[in-house]
Formats: structure tokens, C-alpha cells, sequence
């Protein structure tokens, strides 16, 4: 989709995603998404997202003292950049970072900047996977600012990150607050020795549990992914799968990236669409709030 012309909020927005290949220094990439960025702009996208840690290889492949240099304050230098970025070209952007909170706290963050420049806040990743060529634990303190939303100029947002989209409960929170659209800035792909074995299965369910959340909230979600193979120094290779997408509030696809290739994705959000699904689709309405207490409890068997 190149949709040219500007939408009102009331009506809608256009989400762009930026899918791309990570180059080896901050520098690059900022340059690659800024050019990017005004691609999307250029073909009518209002509310754009960057890959998680978009600055970087994704580093944490690796348990690696030295990455940490790579972690910097926001908002900070490059929210600032982005922040004129985005006033120039009036749009709302989703930029995911290394956060360098204080001395040995660190986060994974994804900034909101709205269409003037302004920065609106921050999501700290919630969810800290620690698994073998994702050893995140290391890095990253668990998020402590619960699940936010913001209002844009052009729509209601929700900003999660990558192992994030696993969790129903963080969807559920983000939409209960009204968000039109949930983004997930995502870093996720195979180990090359697992595809042939797992990896249609696990691109699938990927893809299904955030369809899911779609159609379980009645709202639009958009998931972007890099893409490309990615070594580490410490003998780590991971292939990331792309494939980013935007779902409906019934899950269907409305648009969707290729696997391996560099890629700004467009796709049109009307939110009557949202008005209307929830109307036929009553979830919220027939929530049984008096009984999830257990949703507390790490392990809830019932009795």
C-alpha cells in the first residue's frame, strides 16, 4: 500500500514499519532508518516503528561487558535526532533503544515521539527473555513502568517489545487503555542449525499469537522485525525472519513483509473498524473480572 494522502485521526492512520538489516556501528543505522524513515513519510505513513534496538547488531547473542558502552540515556542524543526528525516530516515515531538508566541499570526501551518533535515517554521491556543466542537477562532490568499508552496526533498507541508478544496480559492491559494499535518492535529469528526442523512452526506461532491479540482486544497490532544473518564474537549466528505485519481487529493480515529483504511497510488502521468489531465482538463487555484473581499467582491449578 502507498497511501499519499494525510488522514484525520478521527478517521484513522497509516502505520509504516521499517524492517531492515542491522549495519555494524550506531552511526549507520541511524542513518539507514533516517532515510527510511523518510520513505515511509514520503508514501503517507503517520505513525512509523523501528526494529527493537535498532541501533545495533543485535548484541545479545553474547554475555559481553563491552556492550553496555553501547547504552545511552533517554530521552537523550538520539531521541533528540529523531525528534527533529519527526517535525519535520509530521510523524509520529517508535524508536526501540539500549537504555543506560544509571550506573548498572540498564533497559530495553522503545521512545514515542509525536509529530511535532515532542517526546511523549517510554515502555521498558516487561518481559526479559534469557535463552541460548538471546541471553537478555544480562543486559536488561525488568521494565518498571508498567504497560503505557500515549496519544499521538494521529491515534491512541501501544508499545510492547518482542518477548513481550507473548504475554496475553500485557495485550489485554495496553488495550484496556485504549489503544488503537499495538506495536511490537521485535528482534527474533533462528538459529540456522533449527530452521529445516522448527522453523515454519515457530514463525507461525509467532505470527499467530499476535493475530490473536488483534482479534482478542478488537484492535490493530503491528509487529516489526529485522532481518538478515547476524554473527556475534562470541561464535553466536542468528537469522532473523522479517516478515513484519499489521493485523486487523479480526487478525487478518493487511500487509506483510518479505524474509529477507530491507522493507518499509504501509498499512492503513481505520479505527471505526475497531468501533465495529468490538460492537459484534463483545469481549470486553462479557470479561469476568470477579474471577481472574488467580492471574496473580504464578501458578493458579484451581481447586
Amino acid at each position: 500500500m502507498a497511501a499519499k494522502s494525510k488522514k484525520n485521526r478521527a478517521d484513522g492512520a497509516v502505520i509504516g514499519l521499517i524492517q531492515a538489516r542491522a549495519e555494524s556501528k550506531p552511526e549507520a543505522n541511524l542513518a539507514k532508518m533516517e532515510v527510511m524513515i523518510r520513505r515511509a513519510a514520503g508514501n503517507g505513513a503517520q505513525i512509523i516503528c523501528l526494529q527493537e534496538l535498532f541501533l545495533t547488531p543485535y548484541f545479545c547473542q553474547a554475555e559481553d561487558y563491552a556492550c553496555f558502552q553501547l547504552a545511552e540515556p533517554v530521552p537523550g542524543p538520539t531521541t533528540e535526532r529523531l525528534g527533529r526528525l519527526a517535525r519535520r516530516l509530521k510523524v509520529v515515531l517508535i524508536a526501540p533503544l539500549f537504555e543506560r538508566r544509571a550506573r548498572g541499570i540498564y533497559h530495553n526501551t522503545a521512545a514515542v515521539i509525536d509529530a511535532d518533535g515532542r517526546y511523549l515517554g517510554k515502555y521498558r521491556k516487561m518481559h526479559i527473555p534469557d535463552d541460548p543466542l538471546f541471553y537478555e537477562k544480562f543486559y536488561f532490568t525488568p521494565g518498571d513502568l508498567g504497560f503505557r499508552v500515549w496519544d499521538t496526533k494521529y491515534g491512541r498507541v501501544g508499545v510492547l517489545i518482542c518477548w513481550d508478544q507473548w504475554y496475553p496480559e500485557a495485550a489485554r492491559l495496553a488495550a484496556m487503555q485504549g489503544a488503537d494499535i499495538l506495536f511490537y518492535p521485535t528482534a527474533i529469528g533462528w538459529h540456522p542449525r533449527e530452521k529445516a526442523a522448527l522453523g515454519r512452526a515457530q514463525l507461525e506461532a509467532w505470527q499467530m499469537t499476535q493475530r490473536a491479540h488483534a482479534i482478542a482486544n478488537g484492535c490493530y497490532v503491528a509487529a516489526v522485525n529485522r532481518v538478515g544473518l547476524e554473527r556475534s564474537a562470541g561464535g553466536g549466528c542468528l537469522e532473523f525472519w522479517g516478515r513484519s505485519f499489521v493485523a486487523d481487529p479480526m487478525g487478518r493480515l493487511v500487509a506483510e513483509a518479505g524474509a529477507d529483504c530491507e522493507q518499509v511497510v504501509l498499512a492503513e488502521a481505520r479505527f471505526d473498524e475497531i468501533e465495529e468489531t468490538r460492537t459484534h465482538w463483545p469481549f470486553f463487555r462479557d470479561r469476568r473480572i470477579d474471577a481472574y484473581g488467580g492471574l496473580k499467582e504464578r501458578f493458579y491449578p484451581g481447586g
